[in-house]
This record gives C-alpha cells, sequence and structure tokens, in this order.
C-alpha cells in the first residue's frame, strides 16, 4: 500500500491517522458523557485520567493529519458517484468535524485551566463542579454536535457501502484502495 493518496484511494499514512482518531474520538465521546452522567466522583476522576490525554493525542494526531494533508498529501478525487449536493454536504460535514475538535479541545482545556481539573486528576486537590465553568458548556454543547456528526459520517459511509455499493469505504481501508 503506498503512504501517500492517489486519485483511487488513500494512502497508508492517512488511513492511519482516520481510524486511530475515529476510536480515540469514540472513546472520548464515550467517557466524556459517562464522566458527564456520573454522580460518583471517584469514577469521574478515573475517566478524567483516560479522558483528558486521549483528547491530547486527538489534538496532536489532528494536526498532524492537517499538516499532511498541507504539505505532503492530496486528497483521492470525488468518485462521482453522489450528487454536488450530497458532495457539498459531505464537505462541509468533514470541516466541522475538524473544527469540532479544535472547538472541544480548546474549551476542554479552558475547563481545565480555569477550574484546576489537572489539580485533582493528576494530584490531590478535589475536583470542581465543572457545571459551574462556562466552558463546560460550550464543551458540552460542542460534544452533543461531535456525537450527531460522527454518527451521520459513520451512516453515511455505510450507506455508500452497502446502499450505493461505490467505493467509497473501501477507498479509506487498509489495502483496499485499488
Amino acid at each position: 500500500m503506498a503512504t501517500k493518496s492517489s486519485d483511487a484511494g488513500y494512502g497508508s499514512i492517512a488511513i492511519l491517522i482516520h481510524w486511530v482518531s475515529a476510536i480515540l474520538i469514540l472513546v472520548l465521546i464515550g467517557s466524556g458523557f459517562r464522566s458527564g452522567f456520573s454522580d460518583d466522583t471517584a469514577a469521574k476522576l478515573a475517566i478524567l485520567k483516560v479522558h483528558i490525554p486521549v483528547a491530547i493525542l486527538v489534538l496532536l494526531l489532528t494536526i498532524a493529519r492537517l499538516i499532511w494533508w498541507w504539505k505532503a498529501d492530496k486528497k483521492p478525487a470525488p468518485l462521482g458517484t453522489s450528487p454536488a449536493w450530497q458532495e457539498g454536504i459531505a464537505t462541509w460535514i468533514h470541516r466541522a468535524l475538524y473544527l469540532l475538535v479544535f472547538v472541544l479541545l480548546g474549551s476542554g482545556i479552558s475547563l481545565s485551566i480555569i477550574s484546576d481539573v489537572p489539580d485533582a486528576v493528576f494530584g490531590t486537590a478535589a475536583l470542581p463542579e465543572l457545571q459551574d465553568y462556562a466552558p463546560r458548556q460550550v464543551h458540552g454543547i460542542a460534544a452533543r454536535v461531535m456525537a450527531g456528526l460522527v454518527a451521520l459520517h459513520g451512516l453515511a459511509a455505510l450507506y455508500h457501502h452497502f446502499g450505493k455499493r461505490d467505493r467509497t469505504l473501501r477507498r479509506m481501508w487498509f489495502g483496499a484502495a485499488k
């Protein structure tokens, strides 16, 4: 499999970053909602010990992905199996997913800084009530939008694979783009 993408499919680096990011984002969505709905402080702390480092890793992967696209690679040409309006929606959903990663990381970092969450998670301080801080509201709304767009993105991929039977999903899988 080629390292770089071609018109036929994505290269191994883009595919690896995509799937690792996808798994980590699902972990973040699950852990974030679980922490947010838990009344157990010890459970929240345990969840946040995973959530925070994984979020930082997603930020680094997203920056690496953007640099990779900007400096070294190109996205494959559209398959041409969808109407222009669907291609446009797909483009905007992808852009929104990138934007939401940065909104979530920005609000999460802001929330951590102003509430001293790292001292509670990685030290001995008490966990503050996060609902009392403004970035928490932004973080919660953005997380819900992210969860919805991730679901829509996944459903669209499955629609293309099983409904349209085109190569959209296969182009983003290891060794399958030919």
